[in-house]
């Protein structure tokens, strides 16, 4: 694959016939319903192949299509077991792979963005890539110095391609969504419309992974390479000496092996914002690598891929988070509702019921009311389930709500944290990790 289908015709075309094909399937399975098939067996049928074509076509456009494509994989745990199962293959896949482009493109990119002599620092590069992600591809190589680095090149027309692939994916929200019942699909297609631009500026990518960096050296649990170089599509990091990502633990990890590498996620998580002024906000498996001790035992966790963060206007986690996460704890409704109406969550005129509005916020809340805490698939789903079905009293505080755009990467990583715990099933401090690293949240007052 030389570089990124650039026709904007041709990409919409094929992202276009998403819900053409779903449908047809539909119609073939509701076909084979009156001819007797069991509706379990023609609905598994129709997702496997739905997520098939789905996902191939997202990992293979790459762009826009690709991250799109990323994001929805974070929410599998979400989705009930009968439709995630047909799923989890397809989505997981799209965690840490994708299609490469031929050397001889990564040579032309090298040159024009790092000179012509850009061989005498970049001593050696290896010929195919290590990994693949929505925008670019990583190879290995060696610097001049003698270090070992990781050359991350962006694909050509990767920028007009991630800004096509919006434009189609916000008009397919509608038709793609039934694909994922309970999950809303629109807020995610404008999500990756709100990072477009900053993922696309590796200069600016630098400038966060540096700061990350120097924040996290020496650290005993997590690792972040720093940057050696940048171009305008090209950014050189030291290399990160790791053989899989946090999707491998997800798959087969041991149960010692989930509870460690999701305590340090959310370590992570949370100590970022605290010594960076930013949080890491692509929370998907395929940026976290494990670095297991020389004997095989769970070790430190990596961490890559900083063009998107949250650069938080307090230069922390806002207080009012931690403040309104303690007070839903402590069942203080009255004052939970007045400190989310002085944020913005509630506006004036709108009315909630106290209860209604601690129990939709549970699935933030729960995780920090007990020692350590189990996360689950089952757990996950149970949430989804309960403030997505309209059937549910909580229902109605989902639409009533509103998301400060201060808070909207904020919860959305929020919530992509959480998918991901819920896939490794892991059990973690979270009530110890907030009290260290969220303002507002031990306050006594």
């Amino acid at each position: 694959m030389a570089d990124l289908p650039r026709k904007a015709a041709a990409r919409t075309a094929r992202l276009a016939a998403l819900p053409l094909g779903y449908a047809g399937r539909k119609t073939v399975g509701f076909g084979k319903r009156l001819g007797g098939a069991p509706a379990e067996a023609v609905m598994t049928e129709l997702q496997q192949r739905t997520a098939e074509q789905l996902f191939r076509t997202l990992g293979e456009l790459k762009g826009g299509a690709m991250k799109f494509g990323q994001a929805l994989s974070v929410f599998e745990a979400a989705l009930p077991e009968e439709v995630a199962a047909p799923y989890r293959d397809q989505l997981t896949k799209l965690q840490d792979s994708a299609p490469p482009m031929p050397t001889s493109t990564v040579r032309e990119i090298l040159a024009r963005d790092l000179g012509a002599d850009w061989a005498e620092q970049l001593v050696w590069l290896d010929g195919g890539p290590t990994a693949a992600a929505s925008i670019g591809q990583v190879h290995k190589g060696r610097w001049h110095d003698g270090r070992e680095v990781a050359v991350k090149v962006q694909y050509p027309g990767a920028g007009e391609a991630l800004l096509s692939d919006i434009r189609q994916l916000a008009r397919l929200a509608r038709t793609v969504g039934p694909v994922f019942p309970g999950i809303d699909i629109k807020p995610l297609v404008e999500e990756v419309r709100a990072r477009a631009e900053d993922e696309l500026d590796y200069t600016l990518e630098a400038e966060a992974q540096t700061a990350f960096a120097e924040a996290f050296e020496g650290d005993p649990d997590i690792v972040v390479p720093g940057v050696v170089a940048v171009g305008p599509t090209v950014i050189i990091t030291e290399w990160l000496d790791s053989e899989a990502s946090l999707a491998q633990v997800i798959r087969d990890g041991t149960p010692e092996e989930r509870n460690h590498y999701g305590e340090l996620l959310v370590r992570f998580m949370f100590a970022g914002p605290s010594r960076t002024g930013m949080l890491h906000a692509d929370p998907h498996p395929g940026n976290f690598r494990i670095i297991p001790h020389a004997d095989g035992t769970p070790g430190r966790l990596g961490v890559l891929d900083y063009g998107a963060v949250a650069r938080l206007e307090e230069g922390n986690l806002p207080r009012a988070m931690g403040s309104l996460i303690r007070l839903c704890a402590l069942g203080d409704g009255e004052e939970l509702m007045a400190g989310l109406r002085r944020e913005g969550f509630i506006k004036d005129k709108i009315k909630l019921d106290p209860t209604l509005l601690m129990d939709y916020l549970s699935p933030f809340v729960e995780p920090t009311m007990v020692e350590r805490f189990q996360f689950n698939r089952a757990w996950m789903r149970e949430q989804f389930a309960r403030i997505n079905n309209p059937r549910e009293p909580t229902y109605t505080i989902a639409i009533k709500l509103n998301l400060p755009p201060s808070y909207m990467l904020i919860h959305r990583t929020w919530i992509g944290g959480i998918g991901v715990l819920s896939q490794l099933e892991a059990e973690a401090p979270f009530h110890d990790i907030l009290t260290e690293y969220l303002p507002g949240f031990a306050d006594e007052d």
